[in-house]
């Protein structure tokens, strides 16, 4: 998929955009595609990158976990003339569909798709009334499954944490209360009893059920998880010189990409489960700026690049290290499986 939110909404709420990709030029420099080259562009979606790398002459091989994106792709595997390989598959097993001798680059998009949240069958948006569904693999533990079964506390946090929502603890209560009389099946049972519970200020930019809908997809797809496992699938990937490149749209997902690449840097680093600073050779030099953003005018052609971020770096002939989790400080939330029907 390729994430083009960034209005503040993370896509939840948003209308139908046509699909421009996000920082492009930005993405070509960092990532220097190129005749000979073999790039992997980890959320395929629209195929907006993978059409750029090909006209730079590379041959990619493009990755989506959404079946809809690829089977929408096929038309392009055509075109490239063998240049293209389209696999439905999610971007942490990358490893699995890169070549022996190493990637010369990656790319990752991360978020929603603006395709996913136009189709109301998929559950993404409030705008569009459908099935609270949410999964982006179209499998597997559901939005409706999270709502009518987590426990009260654990809805707390997934609110709270993933979404940042202040009133989590209202939201989650006021959920209990209905779903013990009638489950939740719609995107519009949710926003209307979220609407209810906390209604919408004059002053308010966003609809009261956004972060909770934010909160939501990214519990279902397991995003920050995918996103930290991905990168440490990338960096064993890349061959000495490799370009990893990194187009986030939230908070959350741009303090894991900045957290990992500080400790590839080779600096002194740890965790609040590793207190004490270790120091280790660099896999990953800078690329450019510390973090890009968009451009006025980029911003003001798509406001979904409002809140995109970019961040890039360079992979070093040092082996990689052990893939710590430690390193992102994710939280623990209730376990996805056990919520399934």
């Amino acid at each position: 998929m390729v994430a083009d939110q960034g209005d503040g909404s993370n896509g939840a709420d948003g209308g139908p955009v046509r699909h421009i990709p996000v920082l492009l030029p930005e993405v070509l420099t960092a990532l220097q595609p190129a005749p000979g080259k073999i790039v992997l562009d980890g959320t395929f979606g629209a195929g907006g990158y993978t059409t750029a790398f090909l006209e730079a002459g590379a041959e990619v091989i493009a990755l989506d976990r959404d079946p809809n994106a690829i089977a929408g792709g096929q038309a392009l595997v055509a075109e490239a003339g063998g240049r293209l390989r389209l696999v439905h598959s999610r971007f942490s097993d990358l490893a699995a569909h890169a070549p022996a001798e190493g990637l010369d680059g990656v790319v990752f998009d991360i978020g929603v798709s603006s395709m996913q949240i136009d189709e109301a069958e998929r559950g993404f948006s409030f705008q569009r009334n459908g099935p609270l569904d949410m999964r982006m693999s179209a499998a597997g533990v559901s939005a409706a499954d999270v709502v009518n079964r987590a426990k009260v506390g654990d809805l707390i946090r997934i609110f709270g944490f993933l979404g940042e929502e202040p009133q989590s603890g209202r939201i989650a209560r006021a959920i209990e209360k209905r779903r013990e009389q009638n489950p939740f099946e719609t995107t519009r049972d949710l926003a209307s009893l979220i609407e209810t519970v906390t209604p919408r200020k004059a002053k308010d930019r966003i609809h009261p059920a956004t972060r909770v809908f934010q909160a939501l997809r990214i519990f279902v797809n397991d995003e920050l998880g995918e996103l930290a496992r991905a990168l440490f699938a990338a960096e064993r990937a890349l061959k000495p010189g490799g370009r990893l490149v990194v187009v986030t749209f939230h908070s959350l997902e741009d303090r894991i990409v900045k957290k990992f690449f500080q400790d590839r840097a080779g600096k002194a680093s740890g965790s609040r489960h590793l207190p004490l600073a270790i120091e280790r050779p660099a896999t990953f030099a800078p690329v450019g700026k510390p973090m890009v953003s968009a451009t006025e005018q980029e911003a003001s052609i798509n406001p979904r690049a409002r809140s995109a971020k970019l961040r890039a770096g360079e992979r070093s002939a040092e082996p990689a290290p052990a893939s710590d989790m430690s390193i992102f400080d994710l939280p623990t939330l209730a376990n996805l499986e056990r919520l399934g029907g």
